[in-house]
């Protein structure tokens, strides 16, 4: 996952969660480090010391500011959100959870010792064009290129994803990846899903290098009309997807391209699916909501003591 990431140019694996004398020594004269950056949110152990303590003392740390509305904290308790709506049948206004996690609503829930607590929050991030134009490569197809079009929800985004891409980046010379509406997932995966907002789908998407462009809120059924428009020159689809049934459908959201022979699907490299991830997360449910727990305490002093640091 964060090898395809467009930003990153070397991945070393089991680096500790702490940094240590051994282990910075060897970022500096192995990997030929300069400096080791966080974002301005706090790094603490679990005996509360700064995890980056050594580097700082040793004049190594730089701090930049940390992408506001983003943490695997906020991600994890939508997830955990969604499991107990689901168990508990609890039904709202809104039509989905999805657009209390987008809006901004939050929820009390029962902790379990009578005193209600405060939910997980619910997605602060705050998508700017800028920010949009920060992930765009920037660059069309040229005139004879190869377009291939692959779309889906792409929710928490994971390396399932990344691998069907790379396969579909392979068979022409630009991707472009539709992504759907939170209302389009909705109505086909169910009103818990997705859990992350349209806009956090499509950076995460814009993020990954096999990708050259993305068409935000794309229609489910591929036509005649969108594939003139992009210059389609095949449409894709894995064999792994949250929807298996899609070719089964009627009508078929592909039956344009399939008339047309343009459409392949592609052997998915990994069975993953966002399901999957959320299953891990709920095979794991108690020890989530403790670490959430701990950890949503240390987001709102974030948030509360925040200052503002340029980009």
């Amino acid at each position: 996952m964060v090898g395809a990431v467009k930003w990153v140019d070397e991945v070393i694996s089991d680096a500790p969660y702490a940094i240590n004398e051994e282990f910075m020594k060897k970022l500096f004269t192995e990997y030929n480090i300069d400096y080791i950056i966080h974002g301005d949110d706090p790094c603490l152990l679990p005996d509360g010391t700064d995890a980056y303590a050594i580097a700082k003392k040793a004049g190594r740390y730089k701090q930049i500011k940390r992408t506001e509305g983003v943490s695997s904290t906020d991600i994890v308790g939508r997830m955990l959100l969604c499991v107990r709506e689901r168990s508990t049948g609890d039904k709202h206004n809104h039509s989905s959870l999805q657009r209390q996690f987008s809006h901004g609503h939050g929820q009390k829930l029962d902790g379990g010792s009578g005193s209600p607590r405060s939910a997980t929050r619910i997605s602060r991030f705050l998508p700017t064009s800028r920010r949009i134009v920060q992930f765009s490569n920037g660059k069309g197809p040229g005139p004879d290129s190869r377009i291939i079009y692959i779309d889906g929800a792409f929710d928490l985004f994971h390396a399932g994803h990344v691998e069907i891409l790379r396969l579909a980046r392979d068979l022409g010379d630009f991707l472009l990846v539709g992504i759907y509406s939170d209302q389009t997932v909705s109505s086909v995966q169910g009103l818990h899903r997705p859990i992350m907002n349209l806009h956090e789908r499509s950076l995460s998407v814009l993020a990954c290098r096999y990708v050259d462009e993305v068409i935000i809120g794309a229609p489910r059924e591929v036509s005649k009309d969108m594939i003139t428009t992009f210059n389609i020159s095949l449409v894709v689809h894995g064999t792994i997807a949250e929807n298996m049934g899609f070719l089964k459908e009627e009508p078929n959201q592909y039956r344009v391209p399939m008339a047309m022979g343009i459409f392949r699907q592609l052997e998915s490299p990994l069975d993953i699916t966002t399901s999957t991830i959320i299953r891990r997360i709920v095979a794991n449910h108690e020890a989530y909501q403790k670490r959430n727990e701990k950890k949503e305490a240390s987001e709102r002093k974030y948030y509360e003591n925040k200052t503002h640091i340029s980009e």
